[in-house]
């Protein structure tokens, strides 16, 4: 039986926001952007028009949702935050389908920077990425899905294909185009997806931030920390398709 929650667990900058813009497009499943964040930054989130003041609540509202709906539940998520009440709840293994992203942690540390000029070591995220790929691989019995943002946009349909093969869902190649239009979904943080209220589908970014990883020894020592909890992540990576894959002309 297929879990009645999909997570998408993200450090921030990843291109996650575009990856759940394509599944709101789908419109097959009922979309919740963020729910532990906001109720890590606000100490309330409404989830599905229920306010909730715990991770667990948050957890009970989801499943609600898909319980009451019928409906399979999205929640993208990022790891700005650490989540122990979800990491200690047995539902994250028995009723989540959990999936991870990363994304190069140069590009990630050189992006949140210039969002956050404080962000600090533990915000970047993929430290406590891994701390939940680990708390569910076990139990798994296998490793979970996990994309990288760098190969979604290189090749948005055989990632996507193959993340919905691993989770069940039918492929829709209709949603990796979508309209340029801000959402509801992120009226709170709309700031930091600015480029994916501009996009119609996904889409290499062409910035070069004028501070990174090689210019400055902060966002350097930021990214060398993370780097080996990105490298076990990136090892379990749905690859791309290769060369020898695609179609060829005769």
């Amino acid at each position: 039986m297929s879990h009645p929650v999909i997570a998408l667990w993200a450090a921030p900058r990843t291109r996650s926001t575009a990856f759940l813009r394509m599944i709101i497009e789908r419109g097959d499943l009922l979309v919740v952007h963020e729910p532990l964040s906001n109720l890590a930054a606000l100490g309330t989130v409404d989830v599905g028009g229920t306010p909730a003041t715990s991770e667990t609540e948050v957890l009970d509202l989801l499943l609600d949702l898909a319980a009451t709906s019928g409906r399979r539940v999205f929640v993208k998520e990022t790891t700005d935050y650490r989540y122990p009440g979800v990491l200690a709840d047995p539902r994250l293994h028995t009723h989540l389908a959990n999936t991870f992203m990363i994304r190069d942690p140069a590009a990630v540390v050189a992006s949140h920077h210039a969002m956050n000029r404080s962000v600090d070591l533990d915000e970047i995220g993929f430290e406590r990425l891994h701390e939940i790929f680990e708390a569910v691989r076990g139990p798994l019995g296998e490793a979970p899905v996990v994309i990288d943002g760098d190969d979604l946009v290189a090749d948005p349909e055989g990632v996507v294909a193959a993340f919905c093969a691993r989770t069940g869902l039918p492929f829709d190649p209709a949603a990796l185009r979508w309209e340029s239009t801000p959402r509801k979904e992120w009226d709170r943080t709309r700031d930091w997806h600015q480029d994916v209220e501009r996009s119609t589908g996904f889409t290499t970014q062409t910035t070069r931030h004028a501070v990174r990883v090689d210019n400055d020894p902060r966002l350097a020592a930021l990214a060398a920390h993370h780097q080996p909890f990105y490298d076990r992540l990136y090892a379990h990576r749905l690859p791309p398709r290769t060369a020898a894959e695609q179609p060829t002309g005769t």
